[in-house]
C-alpha cells in the first residue's frame, strides 16, 4: 500500500460511463444555414454564446464561429474571456454595464453595449473610459424585461448622441427584441411599434433572434444586425418544427449506458415515492444519469430515452445521480448497454425539453461541470 501521505492519483480510476459529446462541425453547418436564411446582402450576425455557449463551452466551439461578424455575450467578463479565445472581432453585450464600476472594464476595443436605462449613461460620461465602445439603446418593445419606453426612447437617443460627439463613446444604434417571434403574427405589432420610435434616428438597427431570423427572415431587410442563439447549436425555437426539418444538426448529446437491471413485480414502485408502479412483470434498467447531471428532476414518466438503439421512456423520479428506464422494449438490453439522453439517435433535445415542461436552452444550458465532454472525432476529456 502507498504511504499515508502519497500524492492522489486518479489514473486508475475508471471513470463513471457518462459523458456529453460537442460537435464543432455542427455548430459551423448551423452558422452557415442561419445565413442562408438572410436576404441577399443582409445583415451582418452576432453569434450568441451567452451562458458559455448554451453549455458548449465558448472555447470548443469558437473556431466554428470564425464566419460570424460579432459574437454577442451577458456580461463583461463574458467578453473577456471572448479576447483571451482568441476573438479579435466585435463583442455585444447585452447586460451593458450593472454598475459605475463596469465602465473601468472597458479596456478591450470593439466593444458593443446594450443600454437600457439612463443611469449607465451617465456612468459613461464620468468614467474614465480606456476605449470608445459602441452603444445600442434597448426599446423595451413587447418584451417589457429591460429597455426604454416609446416616451423615454428619443431622450435617451439625444443623450447617448451628446456622448458620441464628444468622443466619449462610438456609434450609437438600436436595438429590439421580440416576445413572441416564433409565433407566426408575433412580431408584425412589434416590428411596427419599434420602427415608429426609431423613425428619422440614425444608426444601425438590430433586432431576431434565431426564432424571429427563421420565421420571419425577410424582416432582416431592415435591420444591419440579427442575434441568433439556439438555433447555432442544433435546437429548434419552435414547438411546431424539428431541428431536422429545419436543416439544423445538433451540437450536444448526452450519453450513458445501463449500470444495473432490476426486474420487478406487478404493483412494485420504481424510484422515490414510488412514483411509477409497474402494470405487470417487468425489466428495468438503470441508467447513470440524474439532476446533479443536468437532467431534469422533473421530467415525468414517459420523457423519451433510446437504449442499445430502441427508443423507450423514463420510468418514476430522476433522482441526483441515475434513473430509471423502461426495458421492455430492448429485451435484448444488458448491463453496459450505450443510452441517448438527446442529441443523437434521432433523439432531439427540444422533444426532451417538451416532455419535462421545458425548453432546449435549458437543457443545454444546465449541464453540470461534473459531465466530462467528449469533442467529436476526440476522447472524454474535461
Amino acid at each position: 500500500m502507498p504511504p499515508v501521505n502519497a500524492p492522489y492519483r486518479p489514473e486508475g480510476l475508471i471513470a463513471r460511463p457518462l459523458h456529453a459529446r460537442i460537435d464543432a462541425g455542427a455548430v459551423s453547418h448551423n452558422l452557415a444555414r442561419l445565413r442562408a436564411a438572410l436576404p441577399a446582402g443582409g445583415p451582418r450576425l452576432w453569434a450568441t454564446v451567452k451562458a458559455d455557449a448554451y453549455g458548449h463551452g465558448v472555447a470548443r466551439i469558437l473556431p466554428a464561429l470564425r464566419a460570424a461578424d460579432g459574437l454577442a455575450v451577458l456580461h463583461l467578463n463574458e467578453a473577456r474571456a471572448c479576447r483571451r479565445f482568441g476573438w479579435d472581432g466585435p463583442i455585444l453585450v447585452y447586460g451593458g454595464l450593472y454598475s459605475p464600476a463596469d465602465a473601468l472594464l472597458l479596456d478591450t476595443p470593439d466593444l458593443h453595449l446594450v443600454i437600457t436605462h439612463a443611469a449607465q449613461l451617465e456612468w459613461l460620461a464620468q468614467a474614465p473610459l480606456a476605449e470608445r465602445p459602441a452603444v445600442w439603446l434597448r426599446y423595451a418593445g413587447d418584451i417589457h424585461h429591460t429597455g426604454f419606453s416609446a416616451d423615454d426612447y428619443r431622450p435617451a437617443f439625444d443623450a447617448a448622441s451628446a456622448l458620441a460627439r464628444r468622443g466619449v463613446i462610438g456609434e450609437v444604434g438600436h436595438l429590439n427584441h421580440y416576445a413572441r417571434a416564433d409565433e407566426s403574427d408575433g412580431i408584425d405589432a412589434a416590428d411596427a411599434a419599434f420602427r415608429h420610435v426609431i423613425a428619422g434616428l440614425p444608426g444601425p438597427v438590430s433586432t431576431s433572434n434565431s426564432a424571429a431570423l427563421l420565421r420571419h427572415g425577410a424582416r432582416a431587410a431592415g435591420t444591419q444586425w440579427v442575434r441568433p442563439g439556439l438555433a447555432l447549436y442544433g435546437a429548434s425555437p419552435f414547438a411546431d418544427r424539428s431541428a431536422a426539418q429545419l436543416d439544423l444538426r445538433p451540437a450536444m448529446s448526452l450519453h450513458s449506458q445501463v449500470v444495473g437491471i432490476q426486474r420487478v413485480h406487478a404493483g412494485a414502485g420504481v424510484g422515490y415515492s414510488g412514483a411509477f408502479l409497474a402494470p405487470a412483470a417487468m425489466a428495468v434498467g438503470i441508467v447513470t444519469c440524474g439532476y446533479a447531471d443536468g437532467y431534469p428532476r422533473h421530467a415525468p414518466t414517459g420523457t423519451p430515452v433510446v437504449v442499445d438503439g430502441v427508443r423507450t421512456r423514463l420510468l418514476g423520479r430522476v433522482s441526483m445521480d441515475m434513473m430509471a428506464v423502461d426495458l421492455g422494449p430492448v429485451p435484448h438490453a444488458c448491463i453496459g448497454a450505450p443510452v441517448t439522453l438527446w442529441g443523437a439517435s434521432g433523439l432531439a433535445v427540444e422533444e426532451v425539453a417538451a416532455s419535462a415542461g421545458t425548453i432546449a436552452a435549458e437543457l443545454l444550458t444546465g449541464l453540470s461541470a461534473r459531465v466530462p465532454v467528449q469533442l467529436a472525432g476526440r476522447d472524454p476529456g474535461p
